[in-house]
């Protein structure tokens, strides 16, 4: 046993059984990991097990270089001090927002005559900040409606009152346009000003019921004294304001100020989706990822995601709508996991909401995969089906038929990963007669393989059979024939279980089933079953017309041919008068033809 090892068993003895905060150290002396627990020595203990099923929690063990820890009263402090601690430290291995962005915030800033403007710096100025706004556009729409609404200055001046006074200023073109009221000039008082900045202030916080209601006492007021002019103004603010709020997300005049927080994972990462509600309307909608570290679970994400996302937003909302029930507690805060209502439609929105990310995000990381390396696909397909050759070139079969009869088998064709449409063959089974699929299955890559050696085509890297160890086998004898084997690759894929099966192997291999080459080659078996029974359903509909017009009475091959040059379907046939079908048929068989319809 090694001395480390040594000093750390000691350590861990002398931790107590109580709730606290430990921290790991390596050998430089730098926190690499702050964890909490409700018995110091049972949780630090877990991690020196002899089996350790993370291998992520093994790297971070074989690091520990010390251990040391801090006492509290309760779990709930030790939450709150472990937070505390991660933000300070930020250690290597506890989790952390993977948000590098600088979103906006809309910003009034404290100074006489307030501009109102974006900004993605935030300064502690006294100036005051709403946001910020993941949805930039949301942002701007809602500084162009307050341009819109309100005459506010653009200009950087210093207004204060004496420079005003001594006139030390000029009208600009904001003024002049209707677009500012010129309070650099006197022309607005300062009383007015700010009368506007608290109404855009109720706005920018979601207020817009405690706006309107105080547009429409003040447009009262002005009626009442005649201002109509003025009391029209402040009606075309309250439309303003009724627009806006129908065009924001608005969820339920009875829901009043929450948070809804869900989490969806997959093998690396946590996705968070977080709604802030003010008076029925999501004001805010921000989605994003912690890349796991350890082995957290949805408590942890909760205990440490949550208040950093809510601080983010400066949140004092004391319901959190959530998607499970969890048993930590956070000052404050109160969950709920709605079962029916609109609170759980607002869990279902914000479900899809982090599931689109999610998804979003997947599809571009493999995007960018495949811009660096094209054939990246088909490397994973050459290593797991272990071919020689990198497979540019597959094919697969699959065979159809009804009750026996109409037997049909198709090859899909693969390219670079892609399909190959143009390059897709049907085959009309010929030397079959009943439901024997082996026997299909080795004509049909007979006559392909045959063709293909007759006509110098390049043969493909992999071929791939829709069915078990029979039909790769009766494949395999075609191949044979052929002389072909180890020239090409050859396996099978048994629906039910994906199962791979391989030349001369007793048993199949199973492939791990988020592998990018095992979902190729599902969509080549399912574009060939897809293929196979199309043309399938043709035959059987063709063979039925024309048995339907071989039970007439001197109607055969040459006649149906001419017939269906002609008209097309049989509905067009049963249409036509006896006089135009003698012209395309003769006389006697037209007269058959048309009396059998009659009767039918």
């Amino acid at each position: 046993m090694s001395t480390k090892t040594n000093e750390l068993k000691t350590q861990i003895t002398l931790l107590p059984d109580a709730p606290g905060v430990y921290q790991y150290f390596d050998k430089t002396g730098k926190i690499i990991y702050v964890g909490k627990a409700k018995n110091l020595k049972k949780r630090v203990s877990s991690y020196f097990n002899k089996n350790l099923d993370n291998n992520k929690t093994r790297i971070l063990v074989s690091h520990i270089n010390t251990i040391k820890f801090i006492v509290v009263e309760s779990e709930l402090d030790a939450l709150l001090l472990e937070n505390n601690l991660i933000k300070t430290y930020q250690p290597k291995y506890n989790i952390a927002l993977k948000d590098d962005k600088t979103y906006p915030w809309i910003v009034i800033k404290k100074e006489p005559f307030p501009r109102i403007f974006q900004t993605r710096q935030k300064w502690n100025d006294g100036s005051k900040y709403f946001g910020p706004y993941p949805n930039v556009k949301v942002m701007q729409s809602l500084l162009g409606l307050i341009r819109e609404m309100y005459p506010l200055r653009t200009c950087a001046l210093d207004l204060q009152g004496y420079k005003i006074e001594a006139k030390k200023y000029k009208t600009c073109l904001e003024f002049h346009i209707g677009r500012c009221l010129g309070p650099c000039v006197g022309n607005q008082s300062k009383t007015d000003y700010d009368l506007m900045v608290d109404e855009i202030e109720l706005l920018l916080k979601g207020k817009t019921a405690n706006l309107i209601q105080l547009l429409k006492s003040r447009m009262l007021e002005f009626a009442e004294k005649f201002q109509f002019e003025q009391a029209q103004q402040m009606k075309e603010l309250i439309e303003s304001i009724e627009k806006y709020r129908v065009r924001s997300t608005v969820v339920s005049p009875t829901i009043s100020d929450i948070d809804v927080f869900t989490i969806e994972e997959d093998e690396n990462r946590f996705f968070c989706n977080y709604l802030m509600i003010q008076e029925g309307a999501i004001i805010h909608a921000y989605t994003t990822e912690i890349v796991k570290k350890l082995e957290e679970d949805l408590e942890a994400i909760v205990s440490f995601a949550l208040p950093e996302i809510r601080a983010k937003f400066e949140s004092s909302a004391k319901e959190v709508v959530i998607q499970k029930k969890i048993t930590i507690d956070l000052p404050g805060i109160h969950f709920v996991v709605p079962q029916i209502g609109e609170k759980k439609k607002l869990i279902e929105l914000s479900l899809r909401n982090v599931n689109y990310y999610r998804l979003d995000k997947l599809k571009k990381e493999q995007l960018n995969l495949t811009e660096k390396d094209p054939n990246r696909v088909l490397k994973q397909v050459q290593k797991d089906f272990k071919l020689s050759e990198l497979p540019i070139h597959m094919e697969c079969f699959d065979n159809s038929n009804f009750q026996g009869t109409n037997a049909v088998s198709a090859c899909v064709v693969f390219k670079n990963g892609k399909p190959s449409k143009k390059d897709y063959r049907h085959f009309n089974v010929k030397t079959v007669e009943g439901p024997d699929d082996f026997a299909t299955m080795r004509e049909v890559v007979y006559r392909r393989y045959k063709r293909m050696l007759d006509e110098e085509m390049t043969l493909p890297q992999l071929i791939i059979i829709d069915g078990g160890k029979g039909q790769l086998s009766a494949a395999l004898e075609a191949i044979d024939k052929l002389n072909l084997r180890n020239k090409v690759a050859i396996v099978g894929i048994a629906k039910k279980l994906e199962e791979i099966f391989y030349p001369g192997d007793q048993y199949p291999i199973y492939i791990d089933k988020r592998s990018e080459s095992l979902k190729v080659v599902q969509h080549m078996r399912n574009e060939a079953h897809r293929f196979g029974i199309t043309h399938h359903r043709n035959m059987r509909s063709k063979n039925s017309i024309q048995s339907e017009l071989l039970e007439v009475p001197g109607i055969g091959d040459k006649t149906m041919t001419l017939l269906f040059q002609e008209y097309k379907t049989v509905s067009a046939m049963k249409k036509a008068d006896l006089e135009t079908l003698q012209k395309t048929i003769g006389r006697s068989k037209a007269t058959v033809l048309f009396n059998y319809f009659q009767e039918k």
